[in-house]
């Protein structure tokens, strides 16, 4: 074997029997993996795995690096020495299959070449020397289509209507019914779409097939397909994917040989048990692709008692060993078992809560480790609402619950019209036979996926798994027909495209029509409406519970919510909030309260300002009273009013017309007209960069004022009543230290009046949002001014980026996400070389001048996970978000102190 002994020449293929699971950088996840079993002493067949390295060479410069061939012919000489036969060897033929494997799984997205080295000579000597000449012939007719799939870019239709046709000739509905004869027919037509699609022969030659493949897996990588998946599932588009060359095994050899995926648990319920696919007579593309209705993999225990022992002894040890759910594919070959991966299993967000919990119960990991094995996005999946069971229903199938959620849309057949009805508004149900790589954007788009055929291991399982999508597979009662646009259950039920079907995936049923929900059992839990028990929901629910305490227990982050009134603070409080981090009072001055802003903005004389502020005054003191009653004992940050006035007056085009009609009827209405000029006159043609935030307390004297005493003798009228309100005044919109100095001042005036007045101590801290670049800039000097930050990030994102949301996200976003510009958009996961660099800056300045200055962020971000390690990453005090967002950044602010304390992050 060769061997790089110069330190800075990199080494691009390393033996199974040289690498670890730790290496997954450098292996990708399968072939680390492998290196693991086969340390292991497990079965697996022998071969290498070619590294990331070689791939990001390969994918930087056009070509692959000048040592990898050299290096490949040393292992590839190494493998034929062991096995004792060569690659494509015309009597006795050396076997390999080609397979990506990148750090991360992503199922289904690359490329995999089985059967490499057969030829029309090495054909004949397989068949020779297996004494089966049916499967020599079969395997040739696998990797032809594969290879002329994959490696050639053939249209895979053609070999499919190829292999229909061949099936309808013998008057055969499985391809297991073709004979030697048959499938020699069918070589020969693969051949001549080969010859004809891709302008070239298949090659006869073992060792280019093998290397045209290796560059087809890199080539894998840059796929659409591929780079959709690692948007979706934001894995970084530099790792590469390693390729993994192994000695084949086969379980097309006949009834005693087949392959099978096997989960250590069940990765949608998270119970122990046999759970998986067997497939007898097949090759493994055959079962994940759900192109033939495998049986459960505890028949495998009737098949062959004697591979079943084993596997079950080896789930048991890779489970073990890795602490976790494992996912295993496996291959028998006339009775002897093969393991050809494992890795950590996709599961379900419920599964992902009751294993992280059993594995503690169990010894195999600890409390700190089971937080990392959870997360914030699976804890929101798990909250959302499912179908009531006491709802009349007509249920019209039932597949394989593959994907839990109560999904309900209107039937599309493609991804297509999958995608385009909903960008249109609509929500659809993906329904197919089995769904391919090629359908992923489909899969994204859809609220569910329905398939007849296909297993828990199946492409449209594992994939809705990974993305917490809906899925029901396997539903053979329903017949699928794509090419009509209809679905017909038994008893003659049909759903045309655009019919409204629901499907349940945590029971694999599916129903005609929209079926009612109820909320999930876990809300009822953070709402205080169940308790851990011992049926299936509350099982899930201790689970849950139990991660809960230990995340608020580690965690240093306090999570407040950004609420406006009693009502929704009462529910954050349920939620387990610690207090109000955003209450945007300009809520308040909605509905019927809209009449009294327009006299204000109408006024023409103090005394009428005067007016329509002591007008409004005690209304802003009983929206305060009550929310501070509702959060007695907690913080409670209330905004000054933010945005334009403009936004409480009526549309200019409607009210202009309004005044056209009046005028030509000569009933002029002196308040219309006087309302439209206001509207002229506050008229901006980029409001939220205009009269807004501060300038408005600057501009309308008595204003902020009149919100200050409000919320100051409601303080003082809770304090008499024996309560503990903890009122923070927050000053938006701040650009410069002056403006929250004056606006500073004039509240202490005013807080002090009303304190002499009431003798109470009222104790009212006094900040600013940071929601502007200069102001996160100069946060040094503003601190001197402010006991507190907010760091506001949805504007601090628009006025750093230059976007307007409300225009740029259904205008070009769509686009910067597919050119990868974006891996995710800004407003959804905080920017942290941009805002976030600010966001740190200001942190630094802000504590240099005020070390107990508090910090927080009330934006949409404070409830996003990823956005909650950056924050704890940069020493802030709490994170505030929506009610129902509470959970989930409590979750992660544990997750990210655990993390942080040493435990990894899987």
């Amino acid at each position: 074997m060769s061997e790089n002994n110069d330190p800075h020449v990199a080494k691009f293929v390393y033996d199974f029997t040289e690498g670890n699971k730790d290496l997954k950088d450098l292996l990708g996840g399968k072939g680390a993996n492998l290196a693991e079993m086969t340390n292991l002493g497990l079965p697996v067949p022998p071969g290498f795995t070619i590294t990331t390295e070689a791939c990001k060479v390969y994918l930087d410069s056009g070509h692959e690096p000048v040592a990898l061939r050299d290096e490949v012919s040393a292992h590839l000489g190494a493998l034929e020495q062991k096995m004792g036969k060569k690659l494509g060897q015309a009597d006795d033929p050396l076997l390999v299959s080609v397979r990506s494997g990148a750090k991360f799984s992503m199922p289904g997205m690359m490329d995999t070449v089985l059967n490499i080295g057969l030829s029309d000579k090495s054909v004949i000597g397989l068949a020779q020397q297996a004494g089966d000449e049916r499967f020599a012939w079969d395997s040739y007719r696998r990797l032809i289509q594969m290879f002329g799939k994959t490696v050639l870019g053939v249209d895979g239709e053609q070999f499919e209507d190829a292999l229909d046709k061949a099936k309808a000739a013998k008057k055969v509905t499985v391809d297991t019914d073709l004979d030697a004869a048959d499938l020699k027919k069918l070589v020969t037509r693969f051949k001549k779409i080969v010859k004809t699609e891709a302008g070239r022969d298949f090659p006869q030659d073992p060792r280019e097939q093998m290397d045209l493949a290796i560059k087809a897996v890199f080539d894998s990588w840059n796929t659409d397909r591929a780079k959709l998946y690692r948007r979706q599932e934001r894995i970084p588009h530099d790792l590469g994917t390693a390729v993994n060359v192994c000695s084949m095994v086969f379980g097309n050899l006949g009834p005693d040989s087949g392959t099978g995926v096997a989960f250590t648990r069940d990765p949608a319920s998270g119970q122990q048990g046999v759970y998986g696919d067997y497939l007898q007579n097949a090759q493994g593309e055959d079962v994940v692709a759900g192109i033939r209705n495998t049986v459960p993999l505890a028949d495998l225990e009737r098949i062959d008692k004697k591979s079943y022992d084993q596997l079950m002894q080896i789930m048991e040890t890779l489970e073990t060993h890795y602490k976790d759910l494992c996912d295993i594919e496996f291959t028998i070959e006339r009775g002897q078992l093969w393991m050809l991966q494992t890795r950590v299993g996709k599961r379900t967000a419920g599964a992902a809560f009751r294993i992280a919990t059993q594995l503690v119960d169990q010894g195999l990991i600890d409390e700190a480790e089971a937080l990392q094995r959870v997360t914030g996005a699976q804890l929101a999946q798990l909250m959302f609402p499912r179908f009531d069971e006491d709802a009349k229903v007509e249920k019209i199938g039932r597949g394989i619950a593959a994907s839990p959620g109560a999904a309900v849309g209107k039937a599309v057949f493609d991804s297509y019209t999958a995608i385009k009805w909903s960008r249109s508004g609509e929500k659809v149900i993906l329904i197919r036979r089995e769904t391919n790589p090629d359908d992923l954007d489909g899969m994204i788009a859809a609220e569910g996926i329905l398939t007849s055929r296909g297993g828990k291991t199946s492409h449209a399982a594992v994939v809705a798994r990974g993305m917490g999508k809906t899925c029901v597979c396997g539903a053979e009662d329903l017949e699928v027909d794509t090419k009509r646009r209809r679905l017909t259950a038994q008893g003659g039920v049909v759903v045309e495209e655009g019919d409204v079907v629901s499907i349940d995936g945590s029971t694999g049923k599916v129903y005609l029509g929209e079926v009612p929900v109820v909320p999930s059992p876990v809300v009822e839990y953070f709402e205080g409406r169940m308790h851990a028990g011992a049926d299936d929901a509350d099982e899930l629910v201790g689970a849950v519970h139990r991660i809960m305490a230990y995340a608020d227990r580690v965690r240093r982050l306090r999570v407040r919510a950004n609420a406006d009134n009693a009502e929704d603070a009462l529910r954050a409080r349920r939620f387990g909030a610690q207090g109000i981090g955003l209450c945007r009072t300009e809520h308040m001055f909605l509905g019927e309260r809209r009449e009294l802003v327009e006299k204000l903005i109408l006024a023409d004389t103090e005394e009428e300002r005067e007016k329509a502020l002591g007008d409004l005054l005690p209304l802003q003191k009983r929206d305060f009273v009550e929310l501070f009653e509702a959060m007695d004992g907690l913080p409670v940050t209330v905004r000054l009013l933010d945005p334009p006035l403009h936004e409480f007056l009526p549309d200019i085009t409607e009210l202009s017309v309004r005044v056209a009609l009046a005028e030509s009827r000569k009933d002029h209405n002196e308040n219309d007209l006087r309302l439209l000029q206001a509207v002229h006159r506050l008229h901006e043609q980029n409001p939220m960069l205009g009269l807004r935030g501060v300038r408005l307390g600057l501009v309308i004297p008595g204003l902020f004022a009149m919100q200050v005493r409000a919320i100051a003798e409601a303080v003082a009228e809770r304090k008499n009543a024996k309560g503990d309100p903890r009122a923070e005044i927050m000053i938006p919109l701040v650009g410069t230290v002056q403006e929250l100095e004056i606006v500073r001042d004039e509240a202490e005036q005013v807080i002090g009046e009303v304190q002499a007045r009431t003798g109470i101590d009222l104790k009212l801290a006094l900040g600013t949002m940071i929601e502007l670049p200069r102001a996160a800039l100069t946060a040094g000097q503003i601190a001197e001014a402010a006991e507190f930050f907010s760091f506001g990030t949805n504007d601090l994102t628009q006025t750093v980026w230059g976007f307007s949301r409300d225009d740029v996200e259904a205008s070009f976003f769509t686009a910067y996400l597919e050119k990868g510009i974006f891996g995710v958009s800004p407003f959804e996961t905080i920017d942290r070389d941009g805002v976030g660099s600010l966001v740190r800056s200001a942190v630094l300045a802000g504590r240099a001048t005020r070390p107990d200055l508090k910090l927080g962020v009330c934006g949409e971000h404070g409830g996003d996970p990823e956005s909650v390690h950056f924050f704890h990453e940069v020493g802030l005090d709490y994170v505030s978000c929506s009610p129902f967002r509470i959970p989930v950044a409590r979750l992660e602010a544990g997750r990210a102190a655990s993390s942080a304390n040493g435990s990894d992050h899987r």
